[in-house]
């Protein structure tokens, strides 16, 4: 039996007490683990904590200055919508890195906020950039893996795919990512291959820049919304990852966990104002 500690406000694992027990301070060790979208705020979590935890880890954004300073092994530089450039991408990681243990595909972006903001360009770029580049590059990914090898694939995907919370595009296309994640479960599962997803709900990262940029109250009408008062962090969707990266979740695969604070649980305002809770 095991016992984790997780704090909360650090995304450390404090203690681990049971028989057999293992501390998570090395439970990656031996393993490679690619991340995209490595120097946003979410990509630099799961980056640190990886590396934290004994991975080598592969990190991957479209600017070699987003990821100054990350404990990576290796870095690379390349943008999901040039397709040449993808290809390239995943044949330099391979011929460098080989193939990696545990894909997290996390990149993604949205600007659309609501449906009068869609523009077919925007369509395009979203939907491409969050689910046609992913499937391009993980495909790849998946192509690679030699067939007596397991792998894993984690995807960021979000809340908005689950319920709608505006930016209609980027939903579309994360409900996109968590079909296309099922597909990977059931039809690559007899081959040691696991595919699940974790759907975040708001974290304060600097994708929230723009809007509170705009309104400086956003932050506290942010709260109202969660059932447990409060965002997600960064550490808190890492240490979802983690799990479903790691050999304790050896029996998951096509499944699709939120970590947002309750968002998707119901409704707390219609609670407090129409039912007057």
């Amino acid at each position: 039996m095991f016992i984790y500690i997780f704090e909360r406000s650090t995304g450390e694992i404090k203690t681990g007490v049971g028989a057999g027990h293992v501390a998570l301070e090395g439970e990656f060790s031996g393993k490679s683990v690619l991340v995209t979208g490595a120097g946003g705020g979410l990509g630099r979590a799961l980056v640190e904590m990886f590396s934290a935890r004994g991975a080598s880890v592969i990190a991957c954004d479209q600017s070699a200055d987003a990821m100054s300073g990350l404990p990576a092994a290796s870095t690379h530089v390349f943008d999901l919508l040039d397709r040449t450039a993808l290809q390239d991408a995943v044949t330099a990681i391979i011929g460098q890195d080989g193939v990696p243990d545990i894909v997290v595909n996390n990149a993604g972006w949205t600007r659309a906020e609501t449906m009068p903001s869609l523009t077919l360009d925007k369509i395009e770029r979203e939907v491409d950039l969050n689910l046609t580049s992913v499937m391009a590059f993980t495909n790849a990914m998946l192509e690679a893996v030699p067939a007596d090898r397991k792998g894993v694939f984690v995807f960021i995907s979000s809340v908005n795919a689950l319920l709608h919370f505006g930016n209609p595009a980027y939903a579309a296309a994360k409900s996109g990512i968590n079909a296309y994640a099922r597909a990977i479960a059931v039809e690559y599962g007899r081959r040691g291959i696991r595919a699940n997803v974790v759907c975040p709900g708001s974290i304060r990262t600097p994708a929230w820049d723009h809007r509170i940029a705009k309104d400086a109250t956003i932050p506290g009408k942010l709260q109202r919304l969660y059932p447990l008062g409060r965002i997600v962090n960064a550490a808190e969707v890492a240490e979802a990852v983690a799990f479903l990266a790691s050999d304790r979740a050896s029996g998951i695969t096509g499944a699709v966990l939120p970590v947002d604070a309750g968002l998707t649980a119901g409704c707390l305002p219609f609670i407090d104002d129409i039912l007057g809770g």
